[in-house]
């Protein structure tokens, strides 16, 4: 089995890449520091991704940011800048989606193929209720709806492919350093197990979904 973890060396990334590895998976890894795949940066993704020779079975995007360095994520309209809310669309909305244009390509014609998305429960619109995190909230609901659209265009050229916007729930890494003690927080080793768990139980009939780390459909 073949694997592309895309934001291999973070803290979700890193740890699902050694659990594929554990279980036998020939897994090819994408990042910064290593590859110097910047999301941010159109050309870099297309660099990137049309160097990778498919079929993968598995393509993991463990991609995104809560806001800018320097940054936080907005707590009221008046905390809103344009170019930190484009920033942050940047990488956790359409540097996703440039991925995805490499998806028919890599991914099996003819037999299961998974394409799953970090994306986050605070993305929904019908789950919120506290509203504020404006820009990264906005950016994980375009994520989703992409995910979504993309799952259909896949689907009638790969009847077997499964594209997936999945939450890991709060993981104890450096991106949620600032705001863990809000949320009960489980380890990246234990977060990529969770997730693994999911893709492994997803059928075709999924595709296009947003489910959480124990697998439950999220509201979009």
């Amino acid at each position: 089995m073949r694997a592309l973890v895309i934001g291999a060396t973070g803290g979700i990334g890193a740890a699902i890449t050694a659990q594929l590895q554990g279980d036998g998976w020939d897994v090819t890894g994408l990042s910064r520091s290593v590859d110097g795949f910047d999301v941010g940066n159109p050309a870099s993704v297309e660099r990137c991704m049309a160097a990778q020779e498919g079929p993968f079975d598995l393509i993991f995007v463990a991609l995104g940011i809560l806001a800018p360095l320097q940054s936080a994520p907005e707590k009221s309209l008046s905390a809103i800048k344009a170019e930190d809310m484009a920033a942050v669309y940047a990488v956790n909305a359409i540097g996703p989606a440039l991925i995805l244009r490499h998806a028919a390509r890599l991914l099996p014609k003819d037999n299961r193929g998974v394409i799953a998305t970090l994306s986050a429960r605070v993305g929904s619109i019908g789950d919120n209720k506290i509203g504020g995190w404006y820009s990264y909230r906005a950016s994980k609901a375009a994520l989703n709806q992409i995910v979504h659209g993309a799952a259909i265009e896949l689907g009638r050229s790969h009847k077997q492919s499964i594209c997936v916007a999945l939450h890991p729930g709060t993981v104890a890494t450096s991106f949620t350093a600032d705001y863990a003690g809000r949320h009960k927080t489980v380890e990246p080793q234990d977060a990529a197990k969770n997730l693994l768990t999911v893709i492994a139980n997803l059928t075709p009939d999924n595709t296009g979904g947003f489910f959480d780390y124990a697998g439950q459909e999220i509201v979009w």
